[in-house]
């Protein structure tokens, strides 16, 4: 888990530095819940849909930065062993109120990026079922009194989260990998 830890401060601290208060845990959810939904990958969709969490056109200088996340978030939707997902989430080290409003974020912006491209699709009772525990997931609240349970519960919707984009990336994501003999059957322009 190291490696969501590190990207989650690092983007944390180039959001940061760029004057932008956005949220790297929503802003992957956001990602992935385009994704998703059929959005897939391009590079100037993303970039544009994003721009809706910064008020604003993408700082050029984030521009790398978020088109790395995407290809992150790519290999692993469309690997065929991923049986989890790297989430952006703060460290296990901070407090578990600032843990649990990055997995309200998270979630939030997945709906945003779901519900945004998924147009008039017709979706599955189990597709239904998962956006409304998201609903409920991004209005989660800390109950300061009750830290262990608290604890478990968290670990319990991070795990959730984990597998959740797998699925309805397979149920609605219309992705289809290019075969390798597709490259073959391209002939090049000859001018």
């Amino acid at each position: 888990m190291p490696q969501s830890q590190s990207a989650y401060t690092s983007f944390t601290t180039l959001l940061g530095t760029s004057g932008h208060i956005v949220s790297p845990a929503e802003l992957q959810g956001l990602l992935l819940g385009r994704c998703c939904a059929g959005a897939g990958f391009s590079a100037e969709g993303w970039l544009e849909e994003a721009q809706d969490l910064f008020d604003e056109a993408v700082p050029s200088s984030l521009h790398a930065a978020l088109l790395g996340l995407q290809e992150m978030v790519k290999a692993e939707l469309t690997a065929d062993s991923s049986i989890s997902l790297t989430l952006l989430l703060p460290s296990d080290d901070e407090s578990l109120e600032v843990r649990t409003t990055a997995l309200g974020q998270w979630a939030q912006g997945f709906l945003s990026g779901f519900g945004g491209s998924i147009g008039n699709t017709e979706i599955s009772k189990d597709v239904r079922e998962i956006l409304e525990d998201l609903i409920s997931i991004a209005q989660i609240e800390v109950d300061e009194e009750e830290h262990e349970e608290g604890e478990m519960a968290y670990m319990e919707v991070s795990e959730y989260l984990r597998v959740v984009p797998l699925f309805l990336f397979t149920e609605c994501g219309n992705y289809t990998p290019p075969k390798p003999d597709d490259a073959k059957d391209i002939t090049p322009a000859v001018h």
